[in-house]
């Protein structure tokens, strides 16, 4: 398909589908699951050069959560509408997180110039990489992605692969000129020198990269090696993998208010993304960003000797490929 006509071609797409365009997104109509937004209490920063303020807390949309089962809709659906009651703004899927885009797709739609939506591909080349965009476009019923990121970007052959001729890179540069999506990202959370060589190959937006109070203790932490890249640049950085799936929080280590204080005050991290298994459990995440406060040196300090003994144990996933 010519390059110039993909963009109307897709949006002709989603319209047939009864995906929901800009306009009518400009003032959606009032559906009988739709909530009310409040103005939401947590703070916010601004995505680096993004330009665009957001709550420090958003929702990932994978982990052992509803929102990437099979058979849970009525479970993610709660989550979401919960989120979007209690001030979440950015919302974080992927081609491969199961029925996650789909989820999404049945309840922001309704929200669309109200929040940030985030998706990604695994596809290293260009062609595999715009099916990805076509397919998470149609799921998540939406004309355009805020940000669209390469996935799990992992081993030299990755970058390789993703910056060879017919490459997804040149999915991505294309989807941007085509306003399908606003800004490109880059993701991992196995290898930080391989992230840090892709924001130096390419001028991304955004970087969503696992750290937490026990990766510091790594012999390659990503802090110490994204960070100062990314601040270099103005990327954009969310921090994944704050709790370590919950196994930060066990007795004798750390309770959410230290594991999310400690990644959010670090220089360079703009915010984070953390799933929730139930919509209670999401209301104790988002209280707890509400009441960040940036915690001294000293303070990160202290938690990083606490979890000076158990950082392999809560890393385990830097192993994922």
């Amino acid at each position: 398909m010519a390059r110039k006509t993909r963009r109307n071609f897709l949006i002709s797409s989603l319209a047939a589908a009864g995906a929901v365009g800009c306009k009518a997104l400009t003032q959606p109509p009032r559906a009988a699951s739709q909530v009310d937004l409040t103005t939401g209490q947590m703070p916010e920063r601004v995505l680096g050069k993004t330009g665009v303020a957001l709550p420090i807390l958003g929702l990932g949309g994978a982990g052992q959560t509803p929102l990437s089962r099979s058979g849970q809709e009525g479970d993610a659906i709660a989550i979401i509408e919960k989120a979007l009651q209690l001030g979440i703004r950015y919302f974080d899927t992927a081609a491969s997180y199961g029925p996650s885009e789909e989820y999404l797709g049945k309840i922001l739609p309704q929200y669309r110039q109200q929040v940030f939506l985030a998706s990604k591909t695994a596809a290293r080349d260009r062609d595999g990489a715009w099916r990805n965009l076509e397919r998470s476009l149609n799921r998540l019923k939406t004309d355009h992605l805020d940000s669209w990121q390469l996935h799990h970007v992992s081993y030299p052959e990755d970058l390789e692969a993703i910056f060879a001729k017919d490459g997804a890179i040149e999915a991505i540069k294309e989807a941007k000129e085509q306003k399908l999506i606003r800004f490109s990202g880059i993701t991992g959370h196995h290898e930080p020198d391989i992230i840090a060589e892709g924001l130096q190959r390419y001028p991304f937006d955004t970087t969503l990269v696992s750290i937490n109070a026990a990766d510091i203790h790594h012999p390659r932490p990503f802090a110490t090696t994204v960070l100062p890249v990314a601040q270099k640049q103005n990327v954009g950085v969310i921090a994944m993998k704050v709790p370590a799936y919950g196994r930060l929080l066990k007795p004798g280590a750390l309770d959410m208010r230290q594991a999310m204080g400690y990644t959010l005050s670090l220089d360079g991290v703009h915010g984070c993304i953390i799933a929730a298994e139930t919509p209670e459990q999401l209301a104790g995440n988002i209280a707890v960003a509400q009441q960040y406060q940036p915690l001294a040196q000293a303070d990160r300090e202290n938690i990083e000797r606490l979890t000076a003994n158990i950082w392999e144990e809560n890393t385990f996933f830097r192993a994922w490929s």
